[in-house]
């Protein structure tokens, strides 16, 4: 039994694994960096303790800080939330041998799923669908021309060590490969530090759709149905929902049977995210593995009703999984907007700033997870998520208008903070999204129709862009003003 856990981790996250912990009867030890003295969590925690300065390798990055707090504290785990630590099998395996239950995979599964062009390998033995593409290392430019020639373009560059929607580069022609080649290894030694990088058929006019799987160490693995992601910027996701426009019942329980299994064959033990691209024929294939919670983990519990943090900590305790697939079930409809502190007007571009006042939306069926109180600091330390607004619907008009709703009760003023709720307005109201036609280049298109900032939008979308061109400046400039 785990009975004090310390979060390594801050913002919202960190407040929403304490909630659980609070609600499981574990005491919370929290860390904090000297820019996050005035965090929410330190409030429900029983003890608090700096790990460091702002700077984030000398504070949530800061190995030998955090397993040192977690022994003075005399806690039992921990738990790393998202980003950071949490997908670092170096930290996981210094918890193990401090005799610190860390909740997430065993280190040697994390470490062999560390890299993600090995993970291409694991999952073709498995038997999931892939696309073309290379499961070694793609060494020389050289190789990657004639490789992205072989495969045909347009291909996509990832960086092996990649997350969290960075280390990716589109490459549309061969003219463009060999600086593409040469700006992502680069990029990828910048951000992890391995320069790494695998090649893969890029697919146009897809859906990014994702299977939430939960397993535990006696061999059990379920999946909580999917989250459409396709609503992304730079690779960066913005809203998430559940269930898929694109997905039918028999292609639910197909992907979901293949990310179980797929998750099953590598010794994966806790909640885990199998990622995957769907065209419009309904054929998927796998992209990666994600070995940790996700940011948009509560739509899948407002649909299914399941507390994935718990899950993860019973897990991480020993426990088998408390429900099996056939317990699972999916209910109405849930959309999640992150709410960053950034000015669309101005390329998203962070606004940091103190937070003078911070108004939240509230309601039937309407949750939000924040990381911040009124007065307190949105640093340029770390990103610049404010908050996530969570609604659930009976169907998706029903989300969809309570979404609206939520988000034009957002206020926040701080001298220079902006925030994207406008934009998220934007999106919601324009007719593709609406309609549930939108795929991975949305949100692409809808700007560069849009906000004149040049290109033109697909075919399909350039009659809605035109009808929703004033609607989206007007919001976006609304944004602005409201948050100045």
């Amino acid at each position: 039994m785990i009975r004090r856990l310390l979060i390594a981790n801050r913002g919202e996250i960190a407040l929403r694994v304490a909630r659980t912990c609070r609600e499981l009867g574990i005491e919370v030890v929290a860390v904090h960096s000297t820019a996050d003295g005035d965090a929410p969590v330190l409030a429900l925690a029983d003890e608090a303790v700096c790990i460091g300065p702002p700077a984030a390798k000398e504070s949530y990055l800061n190995i030998p800080n955090i397993v040192e707090a977690a022994r003075q504290a005399g806690a039992d785990a921990v738990h790393p939330g998202y980003g950071f630590l949490s997908e670092d099998p170096d930290f996981a395996e210094v918890c193990t041998a401090n005799g610190l239950v860390f909740v997430g995979p065993d280190p040697e599964v994390m470490a062999r799923l560390g890299n993600k062009a090995v993970v291409r390998g694991l999952m073709a033995s498995a038997g999931l669908p892939l696309l073309p593409g290379t499961e070694d290392p793609v060494e020389t430019v050289e190789d990657g021309e004639r490789i992205a020639a072989e495969i045909g373009y347009p291909v996509i560059i990832k960086a092996a060590a990649g997350g969290g929607g960075r280390g990716m580069t589109v490459v549309p022609a061969a003219s463009e490969f060999r600086a593409a080649y040469h700006a992502t290894r680069a990029s990828a030694h910048a951000v992890f530090r391995d320069s790494t990088v695998y090649l893969e058929k890029f697919l146009t006019g897809a859906r990014h759709v994702e299977i939430q799987v939960l397993c535990d160490r006696h061999g059990n693995g379920i999946h909580l149905g999917e989250r459409d992601c396709s609503v992304q910027r730079r690779h960066q996701k913005l809203v998430e929902e559940a269930p898929s426009t694109r997905l039918d019942a028999a292609l639910r329980a197909e992907m979901g049977a293949a990310a179980v299994r797929g998750a099953l064959s590598v010794g994966y033990s806790g909640a885990g995210t199998m990622e995957f691209l769907v065209d419009d024929g309904g054929r998927f294939y796998f992209m990666e593995l994600n070995a940790r919670i996700q940011v948009e983990h509560p739509v899948t519990e407002m649909v299914t009703g399941v507390d994935l943090v718990a899950e993860q900590i019973r897990v991480a305790g020993g426990a088998p999984l408390s429900l099996s697939q056939s317990e699972v079930e999916i209910s109405g409809a849930a959309i999640e907007c992150r709410i960053n502190a950034e000015d669309p007007g101005l390329s998203f571009a962070p606004t940091p700033g103190v937070l003078e006042r911070l108004d939240l939306p509230g309601g039937p069926w309407t949750r939000v997870d924040a990381g911040y109180l009124p007065g307190s600091r949105v640093s340029p330390y770390y990103d610049s998520l404010l908050a996530k607004v969570v609604v659930w619907g009976p169907d998706r008009p029903a989300a969809l208008a309570r979404m609206d709703r939520a988000l034009t009760e957002i206020r926040v003023h701080g001298r220079g903070i902006s925030t994207t709720a406008g934009f998220h307005r934007a999106v919601l109201r324009h007719p593709v999204f609406a309609a549930g036609e939108h795929t991975i280049h949305f949100v692409d298109e809808m700007l560069a129709g849009e906000m004149g900032t040049g290109g033109d939008p697909a075919q399909r979308h350039a009659g809605a862009g035109r009808q929703a061109a004033d609607t989206m400046e007007l919001l976006v400039d609304d944004a602005t003003a409201v948050t100045a």
